[in-house]
Order: structure tokens, then sequence, then C-alpha cells
């Protein structure tokens, strides 16, 4: 394919031959800024230089006061940041409202998303009028509005209830907290609850009973729902053998409470939880949970971005990643 010249990328960017040649030429030539940019990505779309280097913005909103869900989201911050240098991409602006996003809209190419804030269906409508490619980083808030690069959690949840089955437990339990399902719809349930009840239904497990999910993913939340959890079902003699926290989060109140209860666990109760955040290695007892590889969420959503920029994309791109569970003291899987 032969390359495009100066006059067909000139036509195509709406500008003049002379203002592209100044452009690519002259650093000192004064231009608009959203001039400059539609420029270079017709450039780079036909193939005249590979000069494009989008201006992206980090939507930067997560829940915030709970101390571990921070420190997830601030390796994440990192990691983006990172990222974007590896790739050759200009610095990243952060910032940290959907209506000031909105508003600097001019300012940038796209942008991505950090955080699991509900973002009212309005707010999400108009910021794609005005920055239509985002990508959105562990939330699927818009489907049809906006890429996003998830861990699959559904994915997790099967294979958390099959490793625990594999291992000999049979009534096994969920403690999780109040989130939102995919797209523009408002849930009492997230992901992780959802795919529990449909797997486990699929495996003909009795779950009836054993699911906790109220309140926000907080430590002191996790404590409170796993001493429901042993209050409802100890004296009872129906407390479950295995038990599947949806982060790791929870999981440390979990750990607290199962301690002063003095469950045995693993002996008498397996835990296994999902984020593998560092404070994993360092509960009592050290925690089992799947990992959640930050930096290729990174890593694709900025490539997944790039490319939407590049081709224009319509299409709404969801990519899914795998976990992986890293084993510790709270549970180990089957060797077979």
């Amino acid at each position: 394919m032969p390359m495009a010249t100066l006059k067909e990328v000139a036509e195509k960017a709406g500008v003049s031959q002379s203002t592209v040649s100044r452009l690519l030429n002259d650093p000192s030539f004064s231009i608009k800024e959203e001039t400059k940019r539609r420029v270079l990505r017709v450039c780079e779309e036909l193939g005249y230089r590979d000069v494009f280097r989008p201006a992206l913005a980090v939507l930067d909103a997560p829940p915030s006061g709970e101390e571990l869900q921070d420190a997830y989201f601030a390796e994440l911050r990192t990691i983006l940041a990172d990222c974007a240098q590896e790739s050759g991409l200009d610095h990243l602006t952060f910032v940290h409202s959907i209506g000031e996003l909105t508003e600097r809209a001019d300012e940038f190419d796209g942008f991505v998303t950090i955080g699991a804030t509900v973002f009212p269906a309005n707010d999400l409508r108009a910021l794609h009028e005005a920055l239509p490619h985002g990508v959105c980083i562990d939330t699927n808030p818009a489907p049809h509005l906006f890429d996003s690069v998830c861990p699959d959690l559904s994915q997790t949840m099967l294979d958390a209830l099959d490793a625990l089955l594999a291992s000999g437990r049979r009534r096994i339990a969920f403690i999780g907290g109040v989130g939102s399902l995919m797209g523009l719809h408002d849930y009492p349930e997230d992901i992780r609850e959802a795919s529990f009840r449909q797997w486990a239904a699929h495996l003909d497990l009795d779950v009836d009973g054993l699911v906790y999910s109220r309140g926000t993913f907080t430590v002191e939340s996790g404590y409170e729902q796993a001493s429901r959890l042993a209050a409802d079902h100890r004296d009872a003699g129906t407390m479950p053998d295995g038990l599947i926290v949806a982060a790791d989060v929870l999981a440390v109140g979990v750990l607290q409470a199962l301690n002063a209860l003095h469950v045995r666990v693993p002996d008498e109760l397996a835990v296994v939880s999902v984020n593998n955040q560092s404070i994993a290695r360092y509960t009592s007892p050290s925690l089992s949970s799947y990992a959640i590889d930050q930096r290729e969420l990174a890593r694709t959503a900025l490539a997944t971005l790039i490319d939407g920029l590049r081709h224009e994309r319509k299409v709404r791109r969801h990519v899914l990643l795998t976990t992986e569970l890293v084993a510790r003291a709270s549970f180990a899987p089957s060797s077979e």
C-alpha cells in the first residue's frame, strides 16, 4: 500500500497542506491542541508518519475510606503510569471526577478509569458525547459506550468452587458485599455473588443460607459477616467446610472473626479469597487468594484504548483476564 500524500492527510484532517507541513516540521508552530491531535491521528491512520502521541486522562475515582482498597488502587495507579511510559505515551493526566473529565474533554483523546465508583447513567452518556474513547479497568459500567478490561471474576468463582470440591469440601459458603452488575443498571449484588450462585446451582450445591453479602467491602464488614455466619450455623451443626470471600479486604476481617471464635482454619473451614494483595501473606493463617495481574490489566487497557483511537473503532471491546490461585495456609488445593 503506497504511503499517503501530504494532500490526503490535509484533506482528511480538514486543514491546509501548509498546516500539516509546519506542524510536522516546525517545533515553534502554534496550533490549537485539538487540531494538532486530529492531524497527528490522521497521519498515523494513513501511515504518513508514526507521530501520533495521544493525550490520555485517567479518571481516578475509587471508593475511599478503606485502607486496603486504597492500597490496591494506589498500586494500580503506579503500574498504569509505568506501562504508559514503557509504551512511549505522554504523561498521563489524573482527574478525580467524571464531571471534571467531561468539562476538560477537549484536552484529551481518550481515557481509562480506575476504581469501582458507580457513576449515574446520564453522567456516563454525557462523558461519551464529549469523549467517546474510554476503557474502564476492573469494571464494566457502560458496555455499549466504553471498552473494558476486567479480571474474569465469574471464572474465578467457578475455579474456587472446583478447587474446594476437589479437596473434599462439600458445604461451601460465600461472603461478599454490595456492588453492581454490568451495565447501567444498579443491582444490590456484584458479579462475584451472582456467579457464585449460578455456578453453585450448576454444580448441584445447596447454598441456601450460606450467602452473606451485606454492606461495603471493608475489614469491618468481613468481620461482621463471618461472625453472623458462625452464629447462624455453628450451634445448629450446619457450618460450612469451605468459604469463598469476594475480596482480600473482606477476608482480613473474616479471618479475624474466625480466630476470635476459635474456628480452626483450614481444618474446620477452608478460606479462599480474591485479589492477592500483599496483606494476604501476613494474615493468620496466611490467606490463599486468586491473584489479579494488575500489570496485564494496565497493559491491555492502554493497548485497547490506542487501538480504538487509531482505528476509530465503533464496536466496543470487553476483555476478560484469568486469575491464578496463590495457595497459602488458609486453603491447600488438592495436588491431584
